[in-house]
Protein backbone atom coordinates (compact mmCIF):
# COMPACT_ATOMS: atom_id res chain seq x y z
CA UNK A 1 0.00 0.00 0.00
CA UNK A 2 2.78 2.44 0.88
CA UNK A 3 4.50 1.85 -2.46
CA UNK A 4 1.19 2.47 -4.23
CA UNK A 5 0.64 5.71 -2.35
CA UNK A 6 4.21 6.80 -3.08
CA UNK A 7 3.82 5.98 -6.77
CA UNK A 8 0.66 8.08 -6.93
CA UNK A 9 2.45 10.96 -5.21
CA UNK A 10 5.28 10.75 -7.74
CA UNK A 11 2.83 10.79 -10.66
CA UNK A 12 1.01 13.78 -9.14
CA UNK A 13 4.28 15.63 -8.66
CA UNK A 14 3.82 16.22 -4.93
CA UNK A 15 6.49 16.03 -2.24
CA UNK A 16 4.60 13.35 -0.32
CA UNK A 17 6.67 10.50 1.09
CA UNK A 18 5.04 7.27 2.28
CA UNK A 19 6.44 5.27 5.17
CA UNK A 20 5.50 1.72 6.05
CA UNK A 21 6.37 0.15 9.40
CA UNK A 22 6.62 -3.61 9.87
CA UNK A 23 8.57 -6.16 11.90
CA UNK A 24 11.26 -8.63 10.95
CA UNK A 25 8.78 -11.43 10.33
CA UNK A 26 7.21 -9.47 7.48
CA UNK A 27 10.49 -9.59 5.55
CA UNK A 28 9.91 -13.30 5.10
CA UNK A 29 6.71 -12.56 3.16
CA UNK A 30 6.57 -12.20 -0.61
CA UNK A 31 4.74 -8.87 -0.32
CA UNK A 32 7.84 -7.27 1.18
CA UNK A 33 10.11 -8.34 -1.66
CA UNK A 34 7.60 -7.41 -4.37
CA UNK A 35 7.19 -3.96 -2.83
CA UNK A 36 10.94 -3.43 -2.57
CA UNK A 37 11.48 -4.52 -6.17
CA UNK A 38 8.78 -2.20 -7.53
CA UNK A 39 9.98 0.72 -5.39
CA UNK A 40 13.57 0.21 -6.46
CA UNK A 41 12.75 0.05 -10.17
CA UNK A 42 10.51 3.11 -10.15
CA UNK A 43 12.40 5.05 -7.46
CA UNK A 44 9.23 5.70 -5.52
CA UNK A 45 9.35 8.09 -2.55
CA UNK A 46 8.83 5.49 0.16
CA UNK A 47 10.60 4.54 3.39
CA UNK A 48 10.56 0.92 4.53
CA UNK A 49 10.92 0.99 8.32
CA UNK A 50 11.57 -2.49 9.75
CA UNK A 51 11.34 -2.88 13.52
CA UNK A 52 13.62 -5.85 13.99
CA UNK A 53 12.40 -7.13 17.36
CA UNK A 54 14.30 -10.44 16.96
CA UNK A 55 11.29 -12.76 16.73
CA UNK A 56 8.47 -13.54 14.31
CA UNK A 57 6.17 -14.82 17.04
CA UNK A 58 8.50 -17.62 18.23
CA UNK A 59 10.84 -17.83 15.23
CA UNK A 60 14.20 -16.10 15.88
CA UNK A 61 15.75 -13.97 13.17
CA UNK A 62 18.54 -16.49 12.52
CA UNK A 63 15.90 -19.00 11.37
CA UNK A 64 14.13 -16.45 9.16
CA UNK A 65 17.04 -15.37 6.99
CA UNK A 66 20.64 -16.30 6.20
CA UNK A 67 21.47 -12.65 5.48
CA UNK A 68 23.70 -10.99 8.09
CA UNK A 69 21.19 -8.15 8.48
CA UNK A 70 17.81 -7.11 7.17
CA UNK A 71 19.19 -3.78 5.95
CA UNK A 72 21.51 -5.53 3.49
CA UNK A 73 18.48 -6.91 1.62
CA UNK A 74 17.92 -3.44 0.13
CA UNK A 75 21.04 -3.80 -2.04
CA UNK A 76 19.35 -6.49 -4.08
CA UNK A 77 16.68 -3.99 -5.07
CA UNK A 78 18.98 -1.12 -5.91
CA UNK A 79 18.55 1.21 -2.97
CA UNK A 80 20.34 1.75 0.35
CA UNK A 81 19.66 -0.04 3.59
CA UNK A 82 20.50 1.52 6.94
CA UNK A 83 20.85 -0.24 10.30
CA UNK A 84 20.18 1.78 13.44
CA UNK A 85 19.79 1.27 17.16
CA UNK A 86 16.01 1.08 17.37
CA UNK A 87 16.15 1.76 21.11
CA UNK A 88 17.77 5.14 20.49
CA UNK A 89 14.98 7.64 19.81
CA UNK A 90 17.24 10.34 18.37
CA UNK A 91 19.25 7.99 16.15
CA UNK A 92 16.03 6.54 14.74
CA UNK A 93 14.74 10.05 14.08
CA UNK A 94 17.91 11.13 12.28
CA UNK A 95 18.05 8.19 9.86
CA UNK A 96 14.32 8.43 9.14
CA UNK A 97 14.58 12.17 8.46
CA UNK A 98 17.44 11.58 6.04
CA UNK A 99 15.50 8.81 4.28
CA UNK A 100 12.54 11.15 3.83
CA UNK A 101 14.77 13.93 2.52
CA UNK A 102 16.42 11.50 0.13
CA UNK A 103 13.02 10.41 -1.19
CA UNK A 104 11.96 14.03 -1.69
CA UNK A 105 15.11 14.66 -3.70
CA UNK A 106 13.90 12.00 -6.13
CA UNK A 107 16.54 9.46 -5.11
CA UNK A 108 14.09 6.69 -4.33
CA UNK A 109 13.39 4.43 -1.35
CA UNK A 110 15.38 3.52 1.74
CA UNK A 111 15.14 0.46 3.97
CA UNK A 112 15.72 1.17 7.66
CA UNK A 113 16.36 -1.69 10.04
CA UNK A 114 15.74 -0.50 13.59
CA UNK A 115 17.26 -3.12 15.89
CA UNK A 116 15.07 -3.47 18.98
CA UNK A 117 13.39 -6.16 21.06
CA UNK A 118 9.87 -7.37 21.78
CA UNK A 119 9.84 -7.59 25.56
CA UNK A 120 6.28 -8.85 25.87
CA UNK A 121 4.45 -11.74 24.20
CA UNK A 122 3.45 -11.58 20.55
CA UNK A 123 -0.20 -12.02 21.56
CA UNK A 124 -2.28 -13.29 24.47
CA UNK A 125 -1.84 -16.80 23.05
CA UNK A 126 1.95 -16.54 23.09
CA UNK A 127 4.25 -17.72 25.89
CA UNK A 128 7.72 -16.24 25.20
CA UNK A 129 9.28 -18.19 28.08
CA UNK A 130 9.13 -21.24 25.82
CA UNK A 131 11.64 -19.86 23.32
CA UNK A 132 13.78 -17.24 25.09
CA UNK A 133 15.64 -16.98 28.39
CA UNK A 134 15.22 -14.58 31.28
CA UNK A 135 18.86 -13.58 30.82
CA UNK A 136 18.15 -12.45 27.27
CA UNK A 137 15.10 -10.48 28.39
CA UNK A 138 17.03 -8.78 31.20
CA UNK A 139 19.77 -7.73 28.78
CA UNK A 140 17.31 -5.96 26.55
CA UNK A 141 15.32 -4.45 29.41
CA UNK A 142 18.44 -2.50 30.37
CA UNK A 143 18.22 -0.84 26.94
CA UNK A 144 14.63 0.35 27.35
CA UNK A 145 14.27 3.25 24.86
CA UNK A 146 11.82 5.16 27.06
CA UNK A 147 14.12 5.05 30.07
CA UNK A 148 17.11 6.01 27.92
CA UNK A 149 15.37 9.01 26.38
CA UNK A 150 13.99 10.02 29.75
CA UNK A 151 17.51 9.98 31.18
CA UNK A 152 18.74 12.06 28.23
CA UNK A 153 16.08 14.74 28.70
CA UNK A 154 16.27 14.95 32.49
CA UNK A 155 19.89 14.19 33.39
CA UNK A 156 21.83 15.11 30.25
CA UNK A 157 19.93 18.00 28.67
CA UNK A 158 18.35 18.95 32.01
CA UNK A 159 15.19 20.19 30.31
CA UNK A 160 13.23 19.26 33.44
CA UNK A 161 14.12 19.52 37.10
CA UNK A 162 13.54 16.39 39.21
CA UNK A 163 10.46 18.06 40.70
CA UNK A 164 9.05 18.93 37.26
CA UNK A 165 9.76 15.41 36.10
CA UNK A 166 7.85 13.85 39.01
CA UNK A 167 4.96 16.26 38.47
CA UNK A 168 4.79 15.31 34.80
CA UNK A 169 4.74 11.58 35.59
CA UNK A 170 2.03 12.06 38.22
CA UNK A 171 -0.08 14.00 35.74
CA UNK A 172 0.25 11.28 33.11
CA UNK A 173 -0.67 8.57 35.64
CA UNK A 174 -3.74 10.55 36.72
CA UNK A 175 -4.86 11.04 33.10
CA UNK A 176 -4.44 7.35 32.32
CA UNK A 177 -6.45 6.36 35.38
CA UNK A 178 -9.21 8.81 34.46
CA UNK A 179 -9.31 7.42 30.92
CA UNK A 180 -9.46 3.86 32.25
CA UNK A 181 -12.35 4.69 34.57
CA UNK A 182 -14.20 6.40 31.72
CA UNK A 183 -13.76 3.35 29.47
CA UNK A 184 -14.93 0.92 32.15
CA UNK A 185 -17.98 3.05 32.96
CA UNK A 186 -18.96 3.53 29.31
CA UNK A 187 -21.71 1.34 27.82
CA UNK A 188 -20.77 -1.31 25.29
CA UNK A 189 -21.15 -0.04 21.70
CA UNK A 190 -23.88 -1.49 19.52
CA UNK A 191 -22.97 -3.73 16.58
CA UNK A 192 -24.54 -1.14 14.26
CA UNK A 193 -21.95 1.43 15.32
CA UNK A 194 -19.01 -0.65 14.02
CA UNK A 195 -18.90 1.18 10.69
CA UNK A 196 -19.37 4.62 12.25
CA UNK A 197 -16.63 7.10 11.45
CA UNK A 198 -15.27 4.93 8.64
CA UNK A 199 -17.06 6.50 5.69
CA UNK A 200 -18.17 10.09 5.23
CA UNK A 201 -21.81 10.58 6.05
CA UNK A 202 -24.26 11.70 3.36
CA UNK A 203 -23.54 15.27 2.37
CA UNK A 204 -20.11 15.26 3.98
CA UNK A 205 -18.40 16.62 0.86
CA UNK A 206 -18.29 15.83 -2.82
CA UNK A 207 -15.32 14.09 -4.36
CA UNK A 208 -14.88 14.72 -8.05
CA UNK A 209 -12.95 12.24 -10.21
CA UNK A 210 -9.48 13.71 -10.57
CA UNK A 211 -8.94 12.61 -14.14
CA UNK A 212 -12.42 13.38 -15.43
CA UNK A 213 -15.53 11.36 -16.14
CA UNK A 214 -15.86 9.08 -19.21
CA UNK A 215 -18.06 10.60 -21.92
CA UNK A 216 -19.89 9.19 -24.93
CA UNK A 217 -21.18 10.82 -28.12
CA UNK A 218 -24.86 10.19 -27.39
CA UNK A 219 -26.85 12.92 -25.68
CA UNK A 220 -27.41 10.80 -22.60
CA UNK A 221 -24.63 8.71 -21.18
CA UNK A 222 -25.40 5.15 -20.08
CA UNK A 223 -26.04 4.78 -16.38
CA UNK A 224 -22.72 2.99 -15.93
CA UNK A 225 -20.86 6.09 -17.13
CA UNK A 226 -22.77 8.76 -15.26
CA UNK A 227 -20.82 10.73 -12.71
CA UNK A 228 -21.56 9.63 -9.20
CA UNK A 229 -20.22 10.77 -5.88
CA UNK A 230 -17.31 8.54 -4.94
CA UNK A 231 -17.45 6.40 -1.82
CA UNK A 232 -14.43 7.56 0.11
CA UNK A 233 -12.67 7.13 3.39
CA UNK A 234 -12.30 9.96 5.85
Amino acid sequence: HAVGVATGAKIDGTNTVAITCFCDGATSEGDFHEACNFAGVWKTPVVFFCQNNQYAISVPLAKQTAAPTIAVKALGYGFPGVRVDGNDVLASYVVTREAVRRARRGEGPTLIEAVTYRRGPHSTADDPSRYRTDEELNTWEALDPIARFENFLVNVKKWLTPAEHEKLLAGVDAQLEADREFAVASPMPTPESAAGGTYCEEGCHEVKPKYGVPTVKSRKAPATLRAESAVHLK
